[in-house]
């Protein structure tokens, strides 16, 4: 049963973000942000897939212990395509409220981003072993938050300054997936239901995607 409930939630998940940016990217009628925020989409579900898709064919043929390599080089890849995604999405922030300068700022997402990238790219992570060390999981997640807190930052004083209903709780979803997440990387091993708090943090994304579709249909 969970093979079947999980592997059907994840295509859904994967067919919707990557269907509705490539029809960003499509129908944008040249407008950069919604191109930007399309490809965001893209890069969010492709990275995804890397990881999830590996984990469905585990679940629906002799389980999770004898897809170790696969799985956690899934991760891996999912990690840098993650740190990607918060790039673009500061990119979206610059584009929709017409922000110039803010060197420092741009220098910041810089930096968390590419440390982000250096400790996901340590041996000691372990990446293809089932026994990766938790530190360095806590480790390389703390620029990641950090990044996600600048993006939440950035978007809530800017859709309030601009009375932006479209994109009033984009930093509300940000919010939401790192609340989901964080708890899975520090107790998901010790307590493996912890785990399906990825559920509604992959929600939490899809949200985040579906603002950026329906701003574009009534702005583009």
């Amino acid at each position: 049963m969970q093979a079947i409930m999980e592997t059907a939630f994840d295509a859904l998940y994967l067919v919707t973000v990557i269907t509705l940016g490539i029809k960003m990217i499509v129908t944008c009628k040249g407008n950069s942000q919604f191109r930007l925020f399309g490809l965001m989409a893209v890069v969010l579900g492709a990275g995804d897939a890397f990881h999830l898709i590996p984990r469905a064919w585990a679940l629906c043929t002799t389980g999770l212990e004898n897809y170790t390599v696969a799985l956690e080089m899934g991760k891996w890849i999912t990690s840098i395509t993650m740190t990607v995604f918060y790039v673009l999405l500061y990119y979206v922030w610059r584009l929709r409220y017409r922000v110039q300068g803010r060197n420092m700022i741009t220098a910041a997402v810089y930096v968390l981003a590419g440390l982000r990238i250096l400790l996901c790219m340590m041996p000691q992570n372990q990446w293809l072993s089932a026994e990766a060390p938790l530190s360095w999981g806590i480790y390389r997640n703390i620029p990641f938050a950090l990044l996600g807190l600048v993006v939440i930052v950035l978007f809530y004083t800017s859709a309030k300054q601009a009375t932006d209903k479209a994109f009033r709780w984009m930093w509300l979803t940000i919010v939401l997936s790192f609340a989901f997440y964080i708890p899975v990387v520090i107790f998901a091993d010790q307590y493996p239901l912890v785990g399906m708090l990825m559920i509604p943090k992959t929600c939490a994304y899809v949200w985040t995607i579906v603002i950026g579709y329906c701003a574009m249909k009534k702005e583009a």
